[in-house]
């Protein structure tokens, strides 16, 4: 028996699949295709040029092939007891091991180019990584779930935990009714529309924008025009068209959620999280219950409306640009109170949530949060003066709204920790909790601003592996001085007799 046949099948190495070049290859036209477009529809061409300028098209388009190919040729992974080895590259030759120990959160998406061709991309990531550990363009759907499941088999904390066999658990899904309440609640007609005029608005010549602009405004005054109507059918139709421009845009916000949250699925098997979602594009995510850093619950105005709330993770994994919508930070997009506060104590077992006691901030410390506020009325007016006068000072009349707003917010903030859970809470207009496993904290920081030292006050900032990102910090604000040295001293003890846990 030769050497290579006495290998399992499972540890060879292997390629990718075979259409894996041609995702490359859109992967890489995809940065180009819209000013190409742009390009050829509104480019000045004179008829001369057309031959040099399609020969450096098709010399550019073949040497975008030929790096597809050699990257699909010279891509080899193989799986081992323990991890992953990828070997890649032509000129400079790469190597890379990855144990399936330190692999994260296992991405499996699919466009519906990739569910045509029955393939997938595997994304495997690693704490404090900008890149995936291992990207794979492309496998066949059912190795790269394979794949997957071995990463959840092989990646656990213990042996004895890597032995336990058991089915998934579906912990959540979102009915048609909660995906059009997701719609309703969100923004996302808003933001697609201002991402596209913002799209032309670069992508198509500025004066034909402005053109565009002009010649429409002038045929809807002319036709208003000529209706004759008073100021109060003005009004009226002025209303009715905003209402219909509100009602379009909340259309477009269910339409995105169902796409992006159709067949949503948070399920649970061998101690991993795995979340699924998408109609035309199905993204599968999962990360271990263990690797979760900190929790962010949110609820805005509409989220009280219809009694819902979002719960969002933070791991240690970096994000790429481009790349979020395809993380496992949105845990769940839409639930009751009830349903997220149950959901955490299902993942962290023995932890007391919500807590049974917040210390509140000393309500006289409002006057902090609208000190900003001011200062910008205060320099706005002061710009506008030469220009308006006395009028300029009818900026500040938004005072008593700033004041109001701080005075609202700090009722609101509090922190509470116990032997287990750290956690703080915020916001008012949008409401917000963060906290934190105390044994996930990798560093306490005891600052004092000059305010801090005249009003007798600190703050305490937790860092955990996931403390980066868009969202509120877990930072303890505003708190008494004593309260906070104490709170400081103890934390850090805790800190240094406990092991941290990633």
């Amino acid at each position: 028996m030769s050497e290579a046949a006495a290998i399992p099948a499972a540890m060879r190495e292997q390629r990718l699949h075979p259409w894996s070049w041609l995702f490359v290859l859109l992967q890489q036209l995809k940065q180009f295709l819209l000013p190409l477009i742009v390009l050829v529809v509104f480019g000045g061409r004179d008829g001369e040029r057309d031959v040099y300028e399609n020969l450096a098209t098709l010399v550019v388009m073949a040497i975008l092939v030929g790096v597809s190919l050699v990257r699909y040729l010279t891509y080899r992974y193989r799986i081992g007891a323990d991890g992953l080895s990828i070997r890649s590259g032509l000129l400079s030759r790469n190597r890379r091991e990855i144990p399936f120990a330190r692999i994260h959160n296992v991405v499996v998406h699919q466009s519906l180019l990739h569910r045509i061709f029955g393939v997938a991309e595997l994304r495997l990531e690693s704490a404090g990584g900008a890149r995936p550990e291992a990207q794979m363009r492309v496998l066949r759907l059912d190795q790269a779930l394979a794949l997957e499941q071995l990463v959840r088999q092989r990646g656990q904390a213990t042996p004895e935990q890597a032995a336990e066999v058991s089915d998934s658990t579906t912990l959540l899904t979102l009915p048609p009714g909660e995906i059009v309440r997701l719609g309703l609640i969100s923004n996302r007609g808003m933001i697609a529309m201002a991402a596209t005029a913002g799209a032309a608005y670069q992508m198509f010549p500025q004066k034909m924008v402005a053109n565009a602009i002009e010649d429409y405004g002038q045929q809807v005054f002319g036709y208003a025009s000529r209706l004759h109507m008073g100021w109060m059918s003005g009004l009226i139709t002025a209303a009715s068209l905003l209402v219909w421009a509100i009602a379009l845009l909340r259309v477009l916000s269910i339409a995105l959620a169902a796409l992006q949250y159709h067949g949503f699925r948070l399920s649970e098997s061998q101690r991993r999280l795995t979340v699924e979602r998408g109609l035309l594009a199905r993204v599968r995510t999962s990360a271990a219950r263990r690797r979760i850093q900190s929790w962010t619950l949110r609820e805005g105005v509409l989220h009280r409306w219809f009694n819902r709330r979002s719960l969002n993770i933070d791991t240690a994994v970096v994000e790429s640009r481009g790349e979020h919508r395809k993380s496992i930070r949105e845990l769940v997009p839409l639930a009751t109170p009830d349903t997220c506060d149950a959901l955490v104590r299902h993942v962290l077992p023995g932890v007391q949530w919500p807590p049974t006691h917040w210390h509140a901030v000393p309500i006289r410390h409002w006057w902090r949060l609208c000190l900003w506020p001011a200062f910008w009325l205060a320099l706005i007016a002061a710009a506008l003066w030469p220009l308006a006068g006395q009028s300029a000072l009818l900026v500040l009349l938004w005072l008593p709204w700033s004041a109001f707003k701080a005075h609202r917010q700090v009722r609101r903030m509090g922190w509470s920790v116990d032997a287990r859970l750290v956690a703080v809470r915020g916001g008012w207009w949008t409401r917000w909790w963060r906290f934190a496993e105390i044994d996930k904290l990798q560093a306490l920081r005891l600052s004092r601003s000059p305010l801090d030292r005249r009003c007798g006050t600190a703050s305490l900032l937790l860092d955990t592996a996931g403390a980066f990102g868009d969202g509120p910090r877990l930072k303890l604000r505003l708190v008494p001085l004593e309260q906070a040295r104490a709170l400081h001293a103890q934390l850090s003890l805790t800190l240094a007799r406990r092991r941290l846990r990633w």
